[in-house]
């Protein structure tokens, strides 16, 4: 592998790059803002990368204090790699960086590789705009399943509100985003507190700031369904914002 390259500039910008602004990094850091992930989940989940290429990316990432390497506990006995409090602050840059290139989403390139879970960071955006929050929202599209917890503490105890504790599909715990804001990959568990039915277009559409989650549920390209468990969060799902049931049914 090629000797990493530097920019050499006394500037916030260009250190900034030095460490995320190789090809990949910033991929893998959304891969693992959805929690630890094993090295083979990784792979699966950036497709068109080298095993090479990942894990010389995975080693500069750990040098840089992004990521650490750990072990799980027994009976799992397998190594995870997981985002440090710094890789982790990187969550409103892929964040902004969502809200600049989502333009660019016209129709899917016949090359182009699709995962629900990488419309997790965009729905952050349209969900707290939509005033959901506390709780946790699954969503669930024909290419996968994918849930958010939105304004919970990163150290709520297990389960202390809807999947607030849950574990990822990969079977680690999901990571806290800033402020409390997580996504992780596959189903809540336990119950969430909403779900939300939707598909890749209308994903896009809110993505790109084309349509508002209320818009969406009233024009019948979102449905919402309200598990309502014993002991849900206050506000979830009563203090959905007025707009929601504006589409009747599609409410649930």
């Amino acid at each position: 592998m090629p000797r990493r390259r530097r920019y050499d500039q006394y500037c916030a910008a260009a250190r900034a790059l030095d460490a995320v602004g190789d090809r990949w990094t910033l991929l893998i850091v959304r891969e693992l803002l959805a929690g630890p992930r094993r090295y083979t989940d990784l792979h699966a989940d950036l497709p068109g990368v080298s095993t090479d290429m990942l894990a010389s990316r995975l080693k500069d990432m750990e040098r840089d204090d992004l990521v650490t390497r750990r072990r799980l506990a027994p009976p799992a006995s397998a190594y995870v790699y997981e985002l440090t409090e710094r890789g982790r602050a990187l969550l409103p840059v892929l964040r902004a960086l969502t809200v600049w290139g989502a333009p660019a989403l016209d129709e899917p390139r016949p090359t182009d590789a699709v995962r629900a879970h990488w419309f997790a960071i965009p729905l952050l955006d349209a969900l707290e705009a939509a005033g959901l929050g506390p709780g946790v929202v699954e969503v669930r599209l024909d290419e996968g399943t994918f849930h958010l917890r939105l304004g919970i503490p990163a150290d709520a105890p297990d389960g202390a509100e809807g999947a607030a504790g849950a574990e990822g599909a990969a079977g680690v715990a999901g990571a806290a985003g800033a402020a409390g804001t997580a996504y992780t990959d596959g189903p809540a568990s336990p119950e969430p507190d909403v779900r939300l039915l939707t598909d890749m277009s209308t994903c896009v559409a809110l993505a790109r700031r084309e349509l508002t989650v209320a818009e969406g549920v009233s024009a019948g390209r979102i449905k919402l369904v309200e598990p309502a468990p014993a002991g849900a969060p206050a506000g979830f799902p009563a203090g959905f914002p007025a707009g929601f049931r504006a589409g009747g049914d599609a409410a649930g």
